[in-house]
């Protein structure tokens, strides 16, 4: 029994090493994702695109063809060749989407794009170093490994980070998410390691069913896909507000201009939020139920409008108005963006506000 605990008192100190790894990791890969969009801005091809950019986004704005503009560049020979100034689109006309993606964060220079792989393989060890900080700390207790708000701030953003991984080992041009999801990964592990640490220990009785596994997962899962579709959809309203302005004849500023033009399409950010929020709607509906009938076993009833039940149905009804919105002539685009961004609001209260804030039969150990 001693050396049991003892072994597990290890696995214990083992997860909180990994998770400490993990974000010293994920800070590195913070600092790549900084410098690929720094040097895929400021490099010299860099400003040299941004100065072909800008002297044909007049023309581009409503769709006409470039006018006849040739540069002047140095070989490696030390001669000089002529290059056509390419074809820059910004809005085709008015009220289309027929926008072209910008090059993505390394601005489509050499420089730029090393530092983003070089991110992407930092942010794959951060992630793989926090797997392990969340294997042990199961270990630790022998169960799953989220019957806390530390615990499930941990596997939440593990599983966020994979889920970005997966899309682009499927080859989707998504590593624009990158940053913001790197930022936001550790901000919730600072949080986490500083307010929401809790001991490893055993669950009370009520938890103690393979239900755990089925709800609180799929939780997980929603909650990391519904992060990435919210970051697309923030970033959405900046690009749409963006071409919105080049399209009236406005003038952007520069680092608008430097950070926006490498983003995909709004109409391209917009269809991705959707699609990822589309496609797992119905894995949160079956959260939902599966939450239903594991209270049906452990308190003996389906539903008795604990605050965790409400937001959690609350969350599922502005998702459903979101989705709706999309399918409804008049709220497409914008308006629906936000219904967006309202439901992933109550996703997170119903994770913060409701354990920290609201007294409630799913509040465990404190936090």
């Amino acid at each position: 029994m001693i050396l049991a605990a003892a072994t597990n008192e290890s696995l214990a100190q083992t997860s909180n090493y990994l998770v400490y790894s993990s974000m010293a990791v994920y800070t590195l890969a913070f600092m790549a994702h900084i410098a690929e969009w720094v040097f895929g801005s400021r490099s010299k091809v860099g400003r040299t695109a941004a100065a072909l950019t800008g002297a044909g986004s007049g023309a581009g704005a409503e769709g006409a063809a470039a006018p006849a503009v040739t540069v002047q560049v140095k070989t490696a020979g030390g001669g000089t060749a002529v290059l056509d100034r390419p074809k820059v689109v910004t809005r085709s006309a008015a009220g289309s989407r027929d926008v072209p993606d910008g090059p993505g964060a390394a601005g489509g220079t050499v420089k730029g794009d090393l530092y983003g792989r070089i991110a992407v393989s930092l942010t794959a060890l951060a992630a793989l170093l926090e797997a392990g900080g969340v294997l042990t700390r199961a270990l630790s207790v022998q169960r799953a490994p989220w019957g806390n708000m530390y615990e499930f701030s941990i596997t939440l953003s593990t599983v966020a980070v994979v889920a970005y991984l997966a899309f682009l080992a499927a080859k989707k041009n998504v590593r624009w998410i990158g940053l913001p999801l790197v930022t936001t990964v550790l901000l919730v592990l600072g949080l986490a390691t500083t307010v929401l640490y809790t001991d490893s220990d055993q669950l009370v009785p009520a938890l103690h069913s393979y239900w755990l596994w089925i709800h609180v997962s799929t939780a997980i899962v929603c909650g990391s896909v519904f992060y990435l579709g919210a970051v697309a959809t923030v970033l959405y309203l900046f690009r749409d507000s963006y071409e919105n302005k080049l399209a009236n004849g406005g003038d952007p500023s520069g680092f608008a201009r430097s950070v926006l033009e490498r983003l995909p399409a709004a109409a391209t950010l917009d269809k991705f939020a959707y699609r990822v929020i589309a496609a797992f709607f119905p894995l949160w509906t079956f959260t939902i139920i599966a939450g239903a009938i594991w209270a049906g076993e452990a308190w003996g009833r389906y539903w008795g409008w604990d605050a965790k039940e409400v937001w959690s149905f609350i969350t599922w009804v502005a998702y459903a108005a979101y989705l709706h919105a999309r399918a409804t002539a008049g709220w497409k685009g914008r308006k629906a963006a936000y219904i967006a961004l309202v439901a992933f609001a109550c996703y997170l209260f119903n994770f913060y506000g409701v354990n920290i804030f609201v007294n409630s039969l799913h509040s465990y150990a404190g936090v």
